[in-house]
């Protein structure tokens, strides 16, 4: 009896198996404290840490379904080139308040998306070809994307000091 508890805690495929085929009885006074079989479904993984170790049991567990990607256009790559077809402003979300620039960019696998521009200052035009990477930016709604600071036509950030890596500057000579 242990041996067969601790198989269905382990490996409950084997459990769902058995329990679609009739119920196998091997002790009858488990007749008199057997609940009635309804069919039953697998608990899902989301809910499975809060279930009862007999409802673990009885209904088994089910896989987690795959992850929402934070940046569909891109799936799998690290970056993608792309042409801009337009260059505007936008406001951003509830608290906040400024101008947001953004580019509505068409990609090189021919999806139109929109990104956000970085940094204070930019020389994005329309037709300018721009490589696009993934990051939201939180405050502007549908705005899943970055541009890359200087790569392709888009310059880097001039008079940066600090995270010039992020914004395509190199390191300002020093006077010795």
């Amino acid at each position: 009896m242990p041996l067969t508890f601790l198989r269905r805690l382990v490996r409950p495929s084997v459990f769902l198996q058995l329990s679609t085929t009739a119920p196998r009885i091997s002790q009858p006074w488990a007749l008199r404290n057997a609940a009635p079989s309804l069919p039953t479904r697998p608990i899902p993984a989301s809910r499975a840490h809060k279930c009862t170790l007999i409802q673990v049991l009885r209904q088994g567990r089910i896989s987690q379904g795959a992850r929402k990607l934070r940046s569909p256009q891109l799936k799998n790559r690290p970056e993608l080139k792309g042409v801009c077809l337009k260059v505007g402003t936008t406001k951003p979300k509830k608290p906040n308040s400024g101008e947001r620039k953004i580019a509505r960019v068409r990609l090189s696998t021919g999806k139109v998306i929109t990104a956000y521009i970085p940094g204070e200052g930019h020389n994005v035009q329309q037709h300018s070809v721009v490589m696009v990477r993934g990051g939201r930016a939180q405050d502007c709604p549908g705005v899943k994307y970055h541009l890359v600071r200087g790569a392709l036509d888009l310059g880097g950030v001039g008079n940066r000091i600090t995270s010039r890596s992020k914004y395509g500057t190199k390191k300002p000579k020093t006077a010795a």
